[in-house]
């Protein structure tokens, strides 16, 4: 199965280039949908000519995302190795709120890139 998401410019640049690998995200409904084995095209929000496709090699969930900012590799969830010291789970409020991540849990979502 094929999914379509949408990434803001700089983690979709961070993705291209293979630095990043775990897309985080709230464990929807539509994000429960997604397999081991799945494709991706993730396109940039700034530049829908621009995508890339993704293959989902393991799916990581959990309740929260400070539970989830403990447990996965910071470096492959986009933030640059400076970052990752001051990298914290209310990075993420920004997109999805404490209420939502109760509701659905959270999802790191561990891809490579789709040469072919």
């Amino acid at each position: 199965m094929t999914h379509s998401m949408k990434l803001q410019p700089q983690p979709f640049a961070l993705m291209a280039c293979g630095l990043k690998t775990i897309e985080l995200r709230l464990n929807d409904e539509k994000r429960q949908t997604v397999q081991i084995g799945d494709r991706i095209v993730f396109t940039n929000a700034s530049n829908e000519n621009e995508q890339i496709t993704v293959q989902v090699v393991d799916l990581h969930r959990f309740g929260d995302f400070a539970e989830l900012y403990t447990s996965l590799p910071l470096d492959k969830c986009g933030y640059l190795p400076e970052q990752v010291a001051t990298a914290a789970p209310e990075d993420m409020a920004a997109y999805y709120s404490a209420e939502q991540q109760a509701r659905h849990g959270v999802l790191g979502i561990e891809v490579r890139l789709v040469t072919e």
